[in-house]
């Protein structure tokens, strides 16, 4: 079973689409834990550690094959608990950040724009950029941009200037080669854009790995 763990609900119907169009059959389950993200955003990600690691046990111990951290901010975390619970702990926006260190193979530098609308997303989604970036041997620039008040939208349950408001901050950025949407909730934001430049946001590509280990994970338990 993959297991999704978010901070919000509204990513559920999010990846329940994404199921449906691309994964038809697969079975998911959703936990939603808002206040992880509160603590960590007040404390850091560290101060989430215990929380977090019941959070996963409990998780794997229902049967999950798999966990997908949908949350930018605490899915760095979430990840280093795979060893210890010997199931894949995936982070959403990790196959995000290799494609943006791929986007422009014809130059030496990538450069690249990550727009978050909530500040302590985007030094975790940097850092996986530059990891990413080392272990496929380019050089990268990257430029960090708020949507400034689009998170008050989000919070305040306007879905609409939320997304509009993520949407006219890329419409701003020149001078890049790929704009990363830095948290799962953008996503449909980049249909609102009217730049030329590739938008990448995380739920797909996120979900599509995740479904890919949790299949090894089961074929590789059958094998045992």
């Amino acid at each position: 079973m993959l297991t999704l763990l978010h901070t919000s609900p509204v990513h559920g119907p999010v990846f329940d689409a994404l199921r449906d169009r691309h994964h038809p059959g697969l079975g998911l389950r959703h936990l939603v834990y808002e206040d992880l993200l509160a603590a960590a955003r007040s404390e850091g990600p560290g101060a989430i550690d215990s929380a977090l690691a019941a959070v996963l046990t409990e998780a794997v111990t229902d049967g999950a094959t798999a966990v997908l951290c949908t949350c930018s901010t605490i899915g760095g975390a979430a990840q280093a608990h795979t060893a210890r619970l010997g199931v894949p702990v995936l982070r959403v926006d990790r196959p995000m950040a290799a494609a943006a260190v791929a986007a422009a193979p014809e130059r030496g530098t990538v450069r690249i724009a990550v727009v978050a609308a909530l500040r302590s997303t985007l030094a975790p989604t940097t850092d996986l950029i530059r990891e990413e970036a080392a272990a496929a041997g380019r050089r990268v620039d990257i430029r960090a941009v708020s949507a400034g008040g689009a998170w008050e939208r989000f919070e305040s349950g306007d879905r609409d200037g939320y997304l509009d408001s993520v949407a006219r901050s890329v419409d701003g950025i020149t001078g890049a080669d790929v704009v990363v949407l830095a948290q799962a909730s953008m996503a449909d934001a980049a249909d609102r854009t009217g730049t030329a430049l590739p938008v990448l946001s995380s739920p797909a590509p996120g979900l599509r790995a995740a479904v890919a280990a949790a299949g090894d994970a089961e074929r590789s338990a059958q094998d045992v």
